[in-house]
């Protein structure tokens, strides 16, 4: 089983996610989620949404580290012209 594609499949299915990046090395994962859903949430909520439909993974050690960051779009659209050489 190809562990990026389960984690991305998972996210998607569990949340309606605009925009997904899964990376890993090993068993440590990266994950950035955008999604307007997490406008009315709380850090922990949103960490707590992408934590749950992974928590069986996280369980088997398939998944050892887990780092999370979560936008809205318009969270997303100041970061990534932040993150990007102009």
């Amino acid at each position: 089983m190809d562990l990026n594609n389960e984690v991305e499949r998972r996210l998607r299915e569990a949340l309606e996610l605009d925009e997904l990046y899964v990376k890993s090395e090993g068993d440590h994962f990266q994950v950035i989620a955008v999604s307007e859903v997490f406008a009315e949430m709380s850090r922990v909520k949103r960490q707590q949404a992408i934590n749950g439909p992974l928590m069986d993974l996280i369980a088997q050690n398939a998944i050892h580290a887990l780092s999370v960051k979560t936008f809205t779009p318009e969270q997303w659209a100041r970061e990534r012209k932040f993150m990007m050489p102009s």
